[in-house]
């Protein structure tokens, strides 16, 4: 059984939503899949879905350096 490591509630799979703010964008998810304490709401993203969003990640720095760079030249 899972637990979580606040409150040590009882985890479910559900959806959470997961926002980063960068330097020069801010990138939101409304839904991945998670676990989800019952207890405070807290969500747990499994290792692929961490590798997916910080793929996306390097994915916009490298099309936004690309904008940056056409924009100063």
């Amino acid at each position: 059984m899972r637990e979580c490591m606040h409150c040590k509630g009882d985890l479910k799979r559900g959806t959470a939503p997961f926002s980063v703010d960068r330097d020069r964008y801010h990138v939101a998810w409304n839904a991945l899949p998670a676990w989800i304490c019952t207890q405070c709401g807290e969500p747990y993203f499994e290792p692929p879905i961490v590798a997916a969003i910080e793929e996306s990640l390097r994915n916009i720095d490298r099309a936004t350096a690309g904008i940056e760079a056409a924009v100063a030249g």
